[in-house]
């Protein structure tokens, strides 16, 4: 029950962090367009594509645990490109359209854009940063055997924390 509710916790977080950085990403463009309205914008459908690709990115991180944080990067490149493509083709088969729809640029069907991949590389390195923020063990008080709630700090003795 723990393990299961860890990985939705972490689904969310993600899901959440893919958005921001969506938003980010779309506003910025808007600036260097000179757009002074700055819109930025992003979709509801893309909480739980971004939730569901991290998830599958932590794998490829355990599985290339040994590796160089560049090669995992390059790796989860091609997890990247195979969930925006495969979420787009789907959400265009239910929805009628892919809500993203690539235009411009090197593009496959609208739904990937080829020429992002730096882009993409330098979120897969992100990535990184923030799965190993997640799994960061927890803080120590002053007392040292217990751990301290990164949030409210509270503490509880170490023999009742649950294993990352």
């Amino acid at each position: 029950m723990a393990a299961g509710r860890h990985l939705a916790r972490k689904f969310v977080l993600y899901g959440c962090a893919g958005w921001v950085l969506e938003v980010l990403f779309t506003g910025t463009k808007a600036a260097l367009s000179r757009d002074k309205k700055l819109p930025a914008r992003t979709y509801l459908w893309m909480h739980p594509i971004y939730g569901a690709a991290a998830l599958a990115l932590e794998n490829v991180h355990t599985r290339l645990a040994r590796r160089s944080r560049l090669t995992r990067a390059v790796a989860s490149l091609g997890v990247i490109y195979a969930t925006e493509y495969a979420s787009g083709a789907v959400l265009r088969r239910v929805l009628g359209d892919c809500p993203w729809r690539y235009r411009e640029g090197m593009h496959l069907h609208g739904l990937v854009r080829l020429d992002y991949a730096p882009l993409w590389l330098g979120a897969a390195l992100g990535f990184e940063w923030v799965r190993d923020a997640l799994h960061a063990p927890p803080a120590r008080t002053a007392g040292g055997s217990a751990v301290a709630c990164p949030t409210c700090g509270t503490e509880e003795p170490s023999s009742d924390r649950i294993a990352a």
